[in-house]
């Protein structure tokens, strides 16, 4: 070797080593659920389209994610520079000047785009806070096959009475088949996420107009003996460990009836890893008569912390994850029926995604059928559907969602856990100024 390829080998070494030194790192903290994965392993595309920026993934369980993101933001500690936040997070921390505003995002990525209802519930007077990544509702999936041998005829728009009905008819131990599996695992995201959505319907609320606790109300005490019923006699064992991914992974073994959860989860029990894919129906959640139906409104969002040092690279990769050339590059490699749904009116306009995808037009009723400003039958001085949009909420409910987790367990019975959830809620909301 000469000293001249050796110079040359030595300065294109020194290019390459420079290169990488400018390459700016995101660190991304992100949900591990379907979605989210998926586009972990499509991020070579933005990768390739910017090469002068790295990402670096944090992919974390619901409930710790939540947690280590809400504790980052709060102290500034800086860890990262995008936030996978939800509905509840984005306003209550916009107004604490806590993330970047998205209002010069490029031309072409064409906000008006996004559903009103997801829009409205990303932005504080009238600016996006976070782009969303997915949207979703809540609502019956179950098996076709199931309930026409057990004789029945699920309606589009089910009253509990008839989820009862059915569970119980198609609940059947001995060959591990039950007939209803519902979110058990203690988190104000996940068992009161869907108990707080079920009870709307029921006609009970977290507040007052007051804001005086309402757990000792005989709609809440309706709302959880329904609930525990369903679980303890026709649930799978050990309901109080469960969350979205536990019962995701039962109903695509073929092991729940009927599962009630994120309009989001269709696309998997309707996909190639699901046994019972071809056999899959769609309803509305179910409702009681009383102009409330038990589904709810979210969104997984990409949110980018004020402080970040990479606030224009942050930008760019939030645009690309949540464009329209996204879905494109999902349906391209994944098919139509995995795009993310529940974001864009163009989705929901695409002959294509609607042909792939049956369940498409109930993800967009259940969207359309949740009221943010409105979720309750009686007044409340809160929004949120599945939350109530405070600050406290997300301490205050997770210690709710202990108690009645621990109800589903046997450890306490539905009273013991309704007592609990009041006196705790109660003590909390009075230190924190409510109500005085």
């Amino acid at each position: 070797m000469t000293n001249v390829t050796r110079a040359l080998m030595g300065a294109t070494a020194l290019c390459g080593m420079a290169a990488i030194a400018q390459a700016e790192t995101l660190t991304i903290a992100t949900v591990n659920n379907g979605d989210m994965i998926r586009m972990q392993e499509l991020a070579s595309d933005f990768t390739e389209q910017h090469p002068d920026i790295e990402l670096d993934w944090v992919t974390l369980e619901e409930n710790v994610l939540r947690q280590r993101v809400t504790t980052d933001i709060a102290t500034k500690g800086g860890q990262y520079d995008v936030m996978t936040i939800g509905t509840y997070e984005v306003p209550i921390w916009a107004n604490q000047g806590w993330l970047v505003p998205l209002d010069d995002l490029p031309e072409d990525y064409d906000k008006d785009d996004i559903l009103p209802a997801i829009a409205g519930g990303l932005s504080v007077d009238g600016t996006l806070y976070a782009a969303p990544f997915y949207g979703e509702s809540s609502m019956v999936m179950y098996r076709t096959d199931l309930i026409e041998e057990a004789g029945l005829e699920m309606p589009d728009a089910p009253t509990w009475d008839f989820i009862k009905e059915a569970a119980a008819a198609m609940t059947d131990k001995e060959n591990e088949v039950y007939g209803i599996c519902l979110r058990g695992k203690a988190g104000w995201g996940e068992n009161m996420a869907f108990l707080t959505a079920m009870s709307n319907s029921y006609g009970a609320r977290w507040f007052d107009e007051n804001w005086t606790p309402q757990f000792d109300s005989p709609e809440w005490k309706a709302a959880l003996d329904d609930y525990l019923m369903l679980l303890n006699e026709y649930g799978p064992p050990g309901s109080a460990n469960n969350g979205f991914n536990e019962n995701l992974a039962l109903f695509q073994q073929g092991k729940c009836g009927m599962w009630i959860d994120a309009t989001v989860a269709a696309s998997f029990v309707t996909g190639d890893d699901s046994t019972v894919a071809d056999k899959v129906g769609f309803a509305l959640a179910p409702d009681n008569g009383l102009g409330k139906r038990g589904n709810w409104l979210w969104a997984w969002s990409l949110g980018i912390p004020a402080g970040t040092d990479a606030e224009d690279a942050a930008k760019t990769f939030v645009a690309w994850a949540t464009s329209k050339e996204y879905a494109e590059l999902v349906a391209e490699n994944e098919g139509w029926a995995n795009v993310p749904p529940g974001t864009r009116t163009s989705l929901y306009e695409n002959q294509e995604y609607l042909d792939a995808a049956p369940f498409a037009q109930m993800t967009l009723e259940s969207i359309n059928a949740a009221d943010p400003n409105n979720p309750t039958v009686d007044p409340v001085p809160y929004t949120g559907v599945q939350f109530v949009a405070i600050p406290e909420f997300q301490g205050i409910a997770t210690a709710v969602g202990q108690q009645m987790s621990a109800a589903l367990a046997g450890q306490m019975s539905a009273e013991e856990a309704l007592e609990a959830a009041q006196n705790l809620t109660s003590q909390e909301m009075q230190a924190a100024g409510y109500g005085q």
